[in-house]
Order: structure tokens, then C-alpha cells, then sequence
């Protein structure tokens, strides 16, 4: 995500920005004057007003070029694409799901976001696709086949190889980080109760 920040003017206010970004916990890949350029974030409506809290508070402020907030209105539609897929259960075509909801042509706002944010859109979308797999398979009892089915993915098999490319590690790998967890939630339970 790219920032264009107001009131950043030497040296000392992007050391400054780099330590208030790290204790947000949120990793920088790029920081010049006047522009942050953020790794991939979670929720950017949240994120958004966490920065801009932070940048207030610290004498700055978000700009936004003209087209950074047709760029937070795609990865939004995105969103609200994956959230329609997982409430409904039916597979959402992107491309018109983006297009009915900035009631624009697709093909231009791919191109606008690949310019923005250096990724292409699809790109964007399948990552997202990503951290919404990699969550419900660590954090609930479903299955694959269940996952790929509330994504839209043709078949489990697709969505594993997707998971395997994207994140160097198989959808077991995520089960069992669910089954790690809970004796740990337990174990910690069990030893607060004790005290």
C-alpha cells in the first residue's frame, strides 16, 4: 500500500515515521520523503485510520493522488467479493463483482491498480483469497473441499496447488497449526487457573 504522507520534510521525520510504522507493527518496504510504501496490510479501512491517527498525532497527514482512492475502493470491493463468496457459498467472478461495484470498466481499474500498487490486480485478489484460506483452515474445523467450495475454487486440488505456490507450504501445514494451538490455549488456561 502507498502513502502519500503531507509534512514530511528531512531526514529525522522518515527515521522518526519508520519507528512509529514498526511499533503499529506494520512492515515498510519502501519510505522516502513524502511517500511510505507499505507491505501487504490486513483491513484497510482499519489501517487506514490507525495511520492517519498516528500521523496526526506526530504533525503529518495522508494526501491522496487522485487515484489512491479509487485504488482503497478496489481492494474493498475485493473484500466484500471474498466476504459474498464465504456468507453465500457461490463463487463471485471478480472482474464484474469490481466492475458493478465502482460501476466502472474493469479493465481500466486493473490497469490504474497495476500502475498504483506494482501487482497486478488478479495478483491481488488471489493473495487476499490466500490469507482467507490460510485463516480458516488454521482457525476452524473445515475441511479443503469445504475452503475451495466457499472461495469459488474449481476444485481442492486447485486451491492446494494455489496455497503451495503463494505460500511454500500445504494445507496440512495450516491444520496442524490449528491443533498446535489449542493444547497451548489449554495448557496456559489450566496454568492461570493454578496461580
Amino acid at each position: 500500500m502507498k502513502l502519500l504522507i503531507k509534512g514530511m520534510v528531512c531526514n529525522r521525520c522518515i527515521y522518526m515515521l519508520s519507528e512509529e510504522f514498526q511499533k503499529l507493527g506494520m512492515e515498510i518496504a519502501a519510505i522516502r520523503l513524502g511517500e511510505v510504501i507499505l507491505k501487504n496490510t490486513g483491513n484497510i479501512v482499519m489501517e487506514e485510520q490507525v495511520i492517519r491517527n498516528m500521523l496526526n498525532k506526530n504533525g503529518f497527514d495522508l494526501l491522496y493522488d487522485k487515484h489512491q482512492k479509487t485504488v482503497d475502493q478496489i481492494k474493498d470491493a475485493v473484500e466484500k467479493g471474498i466476504q459474498e463468496q464465504l456468507h453465500t457459498g457461490e463463487s463471485v467472478k471478480f472482474s464484474t463483482w469490481i466492475s458493478n461495484e465502482l460501476h466502472r470498466d474493469y479493465s481500466s481499474l486493473s490497469a490504474l491498480f497495476s500502475s498504483s500498487e506494482g501487482c497486478t490486480l488478479e495478483r491481488f485478489i488471489i493473495s487476499r483469497k490466500i490469507e482467507k484460506v490460510k485463516d480458516l483452515l488454521s482457525n476452524t474445523d473445515q475441511s479443503l473441499s469445504e475452503t475451495a467450495n466457499m472461495l469459488g475454487y474449481s476444485s481442492p486440488a486447485h486451491l492446494s496447488n494455489q496455497l503451495k505456490k503463494h505460500t511454500g507450504f500445504t494445507s496440512s501445514y495450516y491444520k496442524r497449526m490449528r491443533h498446535n494451538k489449542t493444547p497451548h490455549i489449554e495448557n496456559q488456561i489450566i496454568a492461570d487457573n493454578r496461580s
